[in-house]
């Protein structure tokens, strides 16, 4: 197998602006209007970035759901969704150990997910490497609908701490429409 051929893209999302929690499950907490503007947003760069993931593992809070639909009413698409618990759940090692038995085949990979676990996932897995500009912009905080793009040589079962370089980082903001 060819060393391009092994080439992956692995995509960390945190969830767009969720509703304050007043009286409600954790989970069960919707997306406030700002966040469906921003996810949408989110989408529309995915889709002006030719990022097409062939896998997205989604956490099933319900913010988590409703921040990938808007991102695909924003042009992100993918065949294939997964809802996990374990990203709801999970931290950064059980996020990792999600993405090692999910991906398969797979040539870029999309988590929508919470913090502190995506920023603490996107500092692990890339260990400095990668772009200044995008560890800079991750550096201000890996705010809601914050993207990290990371690249990957390997397979997916064998992806680990330190084994990606950052490409992008990228925060999304929508507009009234």
């Amino acid at each position: 197998m060819s060393s391009a051929s092994r080439e992956k893209t692995l995509i960390l999302m945190r969830h767009a602006k969720a509703e304050e929690g007043l009286g409600k499950a954790d989970h069960d907490r919707e997306l406030a209007t700002r966040g469906r503007r921003d996810a949408k947003a989110a989408g529309r760069w995915l889709h002006e970035q030719g990022l097409v993931p062939d896998l997205v593992i989604c956490s099933t809070a319900q913010r988590t759901r409703q921040t990938w639909e808007e991102a695909c009413r924003g042009g992100a698409h993918t065949e294939f969704v997964e809802y996990r618990r374990s990203v709801y759940l999970g931290g950064s090692e059980q996020t990792l150990e999600t993405v090692r038995e999910d991906a398969g085949e797979t040539t870029t990979v999309l988590v929508v997910g919470h913090n502190p676990t995506m920023a603490q996932l996107t500092s692990l897995l890339t260990d400095g490497e990668g772009s200044r500009e995008a560890h800079d912009a991750l550096g201000e905080g890996f705010v809601t609908s914050g993207l990290a793009v990371l690249r990957y040589a390997g397979e997916w079962a064998d992806i680990d701490f330190g084994s990606c370089a950052l490409a992008r980082f990228h925060v999304s903001r929508g507009h009234d429409d």
